[in-house]
């Protein structure tokens, strides 16, 4: 019965898609579901919102504020632990980082990502960071969005270039639907994805966008998470202070990269997931119990900042008693920019799923404050101190996520003003010029591109990275052993239709023969039994390993010269790559890219 539905849906799909290709073109229908995964991805960025809030609700809001509450001990553990065990048992895989996860798709799965997550980061995200975890739902959402587009497009049999551009929609919709922020979506797509700006993919991007921004505005209201409005005009004596900024945020985002990574390392040589869970999530617990801000993913810490009501940071914690002490306070904020990225890092290192993009943004807040309010303090200058805390915002998503004008339309866009315009372009640019100097890739890309497999804006490396060499293997070389005389090798190249023979020991690549090394010698039957296969045979100029991305093997063919090199996997011969096959499938993938 169950097989007879499916026919039943099959039959009904196929006739919809042959119904929709002679009745709608191409580019009206990919605007037509860019509306609808615009929609579905806002709708995704308020239930995941609202699911987290209300959890930190239930566990938080009975709270007294001059308290210590040892619950923040347990609640981060019990929190993964839930997520870790929805993983195993429901979802039976194992979850990555959304965005990360997101960018492996588009350069080496065809941006085809496996239907579950179309609901798996949701669920274990709203675990982790609404029972503490420190870390943010960006990208979570990000990569839901990301798969309802792409699981939408192979629904519907689309190509790879269509399929790219619905899973950018999905994730254009889902930033847009958290922030209220469509055109820093847009933007976030162009410079986090990589994406090539045409007119083909900017209209679907804006469609998605705004459909999904104005979903969550119509379901949360105009203040999706911050409630912000510039108060204080932009002065321009006050450019050298945001040219120091720019540095100090810079800086802080190396940091911030480079402690970061190092603790992953730390937690890739550990194996065992519930010891990671115990020790990393009691740490963790640890840090929340001293450091309350610390908790999940921070925005009403930057909403106190904002509006000027930092002493609330020490509400239910052990520091409460410092309320009216402003150097105290301004160094226990310090620390929580040096710690926001280690509570982050505990958080994934323990099995929780969240995004990136909410630490940095708290981390850039609350440096900003600490940069302007320090100052203030002890310079007795008086700078705008909401302007500094939103102008550090963008600094440290310029730095940590290379990602300078997402940053800066972001903040515009939420405060509603482009007054701070000069000030975050002035901010971002040395930001991301100062964190580049010492990390050229972002905390998103850094893994893919030591591995070779990041799309960039390099137009030639991105069809490299999206080239794979297992497809383009030939296998049709016949293969001679290295004890074979030169009359077994003459029995082969009449069987052949190559040129070219790998000589092989038990499955092993020893060495090759051309044909043009034995013409002088194979056609006089007295030689058939005086030479042999191992002294005729020469090394290859280079060896192609199965694992080796296409940049590398382009490289190879470039310091050779060759136009055939033999490709080896574990040690074993499995065939051939030729120049002129690499060549023809560089110009199929360039033009499918170029129309992306």
């Amino acid at each position: 019965m169950e097989i007879k539905n499916n026919k039943s849906n099959h039959h009904y799909i196929k006739k919809f898609l042959k119904w929709r290709l002679r009745y709608i073109k191409d580019r009206e229908f990919i605007f037509i579901i860019s509306i609808l995964v615009g929609l579905i991805a806002g709708i995704a960025a308020v239930i995941i919102k609202n699911a987290v809030h209300f959890t930190q609700f239930l566990l938080t809001g009975f709270f007294v504020k001059e308290y210590q509450n040892f619950p923040y001990f347990f609640y981060p553990i019990v929190g993964i632990l839930i997520a870790l065990l929805f993983a195993r048992f429901v979802i039976r895989q194992k979850l990555g980082h959304g965005i990360p996860n997101t960018l492996y798709a588009i350069s080496k799965r065809k941006s085809i990502i496996p239907p579950f997550a179309m609901y798996a980061s949701i669920v274990t995200s709203a675990f982790t960071v609404g029972f503490g975890g420190s870390v943010g739902l960006e990208g979570p959402t990000v990569a839901t969005g990301s798969a309802l587009g792409s699981n939408i497009a192979k629904f519907l049999r689309l190509n790879y270039k269509a399929t790219t551009l619905l899973l950018a929609c999905g994730a254009a919709g889902a930033i847009s639907g958290i922030f209220n922020s469509p055109i820093a979506a847009i933007i976030f797509c162009i410079e986090v994805f990589m994406l090539d700006l045409t007119m083909s993919s900017l209209i679907p991007l804006l469609i998605s966008s705004a459909t999904a921004g104005l979903t969550s505005r119509l379901i949360l209201g105009e203040n999706v998470l911050f409630n912000i409005t510039t108060h204080h005009a932009f002065q321009i004596q006050n450019i050298p202070f945001y040219i120091l900024l720019g540095i100090f945020t810079g800086l802080l985002s190396v940091y911030f990269v480079k402690v970061y990574w190092k603790m992953e390392n730390v937690f890739e040589r550990i194996s065992n997931q519930y010891f990671k869970l115990v020790v990393f999530g009691s740490l963790l617990g640890v840090l929340i119990f001293l450091i309350p801000p610390l908790y999940g993913e921070g925005y009403d810490v930057i909403n106190k900042l904002i509006n000027g009501n930092f002493s609330e940071i020490v509400d239910n914690s052990i520091f409460y008693q410092f309320k009216e002490n402003t150097p105290i306070l301004l160094l226990l904020l310090f620390g929580i920019v040096l710690l926001k990225v280690v509570a982050s890092s505990l958080t994934f290192g323990a099995g929780g799923v969240g995004g990136i993009f909410a630490p940095s943004l708290f981390t850039g807040a609350t440096a900003g404050f600490v940069f302007s309010k320090a100052i203030n303090h002890w310079g007795h200058i008086q700078l705008p101190v909401s302007n500094f805390t939103l102008v550090g915002m963008a600094g440290l998503i310029a730095g940590v996520l290379h990602a300078p004008l997402t940053g800066l339309f972001l903040i515009a866009e939420v405060t509603g003003s482009y007054s701070l315009m000069i000030p975050l372009m002035i901010t971002v640019a040395i930001s991301y010029f100062t964190v580049n100097y010492f990390e050229p890739h972002s905390i998103y890309t850094k893994h893919l591109a030591k591995r070779g497999e990041l799309i960039t804006h390099n137009k030639d490396q991105a069809v490299l990275t999206l080239m794979n060499v297992r497809s383009e293997i030939e296998t049709d070389f016949l293969s001679v052993k290295v004890s074979d005389s030169l009359g077994d090798l003459i029995n082969t190249i009449s069987r052949s239709k190559r040129n070219i023979f790998p000589v092989l020991d038990n499955e092993k690549l020893v060495g090759t023969i051309q044909l043009d090394d034995v013409r002088d010698i194979m056609f006089n039957p007295d030689n058939y039994n005086k030479y042999w296969v191992e002294n005729l045979m020469t090394l290859p100029p280079a060896i192609v390993y199965s694992d080796e991305n296409m940049e590398q093997v382009m490289q190879k063919f470039q310091e050779t010269e060759a136009w055939s090199l033999p490709v080896v996997e574990n040690g074993r011969y499995i065939g051939f790559v030729s120049k002129a096959k690499l060549f023809n499938a560089y110009r199929r993938v360039l033009k499918d890219f170029s129309n992306t």
